[in-house]
């Protein structure tokens, strides 16, 4: 589910009363713990936490005009999406995280590449979302991304 929401005021807004209180509470774990030089706005019709282009001016590459994306988090038909691009591009972080999940949940881990499925509101890893949302700052972000670009 997309949204044409112009902020995030509007895009909570938008949300099921029980979908809400689930994506702020996921939004204020994961802002109060990133690091320093992010930005939190809306992109692709979803929260995101981006590099600003004041940071990297070259912008996403498919859109230089735009700044990188980083961290995504929607809510879905069945789930509330949290997409992470570091986990995507740097497998040390995807082995941290597969392995600590177990610690933190019951249930089985439902990812994809860089998406985290959590599909029971009333069981959300907040510990584990703030943890994760402390892996990794802008710099590095932008020099895995470099890189990536660099072997492309």
């Amino acid at each position: 589910m997309t949204s044409n929401a112009n902020s995030v005021e509007e895009y909570l807004a938008e949300l099921p009363e029980e979908r809400r209180d689930v994506v702020k509470n996921i939004l204020d774990t994961w802002t109060a713990n990133m690091p320093d030089g992010f930005e939190v706005g809306i992109h692709y019709g979803m929260i995101a936490v981006v590099v600003p282009l004041s940071m990297y001016p070259p912008g996403y590459h498919c859109k230089k005009d735009e700044p990188l994306p980083f961290f995504s988090l929607g809510s879905q038909k069945n789930s509330v999406n949290l997409y992470h691009s570091g986990i995507y591009s740097k497998p040390e972080l995807e082995e941290w995280f597969r392995n600590e999940w177990p610690k933190h949940m019951s249930t089985k881990l439902d990812m994809g590449k860089s998406c985290i499925r959590l599909k029971n509101m009333k069981k959300i890893p907040y510990e584990l979302i703030a943890e994760l949302a402390q892996k990794m700052g802008p710099q590095e972000w932008v020099s895995i991304y470099e890189k990536g670009r660099e072997e492309n």
